[in-house]
């Protein structure tokens, strides 16, 4: 790993935590140096840390090891732009994230390519049952909003749109997309009719 990209991956962690932590913890401008010195801000802040950003890098983590196990050259580089605009978001009261994304390059089969971009919602799907036993275990509201961002983020990035993995999965193969949709868009449509947690 450069410090090129420990360092954009330190920077992902911090600011999505950030933009997390302000979304669930309303602020106004007269009200922001409160708030940043509140308990309440710097438990929602390590809550988002520990959930919302492990959600995204494990995700990008994931997609760039099986690039290098196909022989890729892979390293992630974060948008500090997208970044900019997921801090500024919380702020405003809703949710976006687009933290950045693993670049590889190197010759690839349609099929490898397909699973370096099937690998981050599958970490997802795996984020997201550790994160259920978390819920019903030891610490539940912790568990909830992990279970919440992986299912989210498993879903969301399956979407066969644009530059999304699940278009990618789809052009390699329809079974591959079918399949593994099941286990990433399927909860994901489950918890939001209230069925899952």
């Amino acid at each position: 790993m450069s410090w090129h990209e420990a360092r954009d991956l330190g920077a992902a962690w911090l600011l999505l935590g950030l933009a997390f932590a302000f979304y669930r913890v309303p602020v106004s401008p007269t009200t922001l140096t409160d708030v940043l010195a509140s308990q309440v801000f710097a438990r929602a802040f390590a809550l988002s840390l520990a959930t919302v950003g492990v959600a995204f890098l494990l995700h990008e983590l994931a997609h760039k090891a099986v690039a290098l196990r196909f022989g890729q050259e892979a390293e992630f580089r974060a948008d500090y732009g997208m970044l900019g605009l997921a801090v500024a978001g919380g702020l405003a009261g809703f949710l976006f994230a687009a933290p950045g994304a693993v670049h590889h390059r190197g010759y690839i089969t349609p099929r490898e390519n397909g699973l370096i971009a099937l690998a981050g919602p599958l970490m997802n799907v795996v984020l997201g049952a550790v994160s259920l036993v978390v819920l019903v275990t030891v610490a539940p509201r912790v568990g909830y909003w992990g279970v919440f961002i992986n299912v989210l983020l498993a879903g969301f990035n399956m979407i066969p749109f644009g530059p999304l993995d699940g278009a990618t999965v789809l052009e390699w193969s329809t079974t591959a997309y079918a399949l593994s949709a099941v286990v990433t868009i399927g909860p994901a449509v489950l918890f939001f009719a209230g069925v899952l947690v």
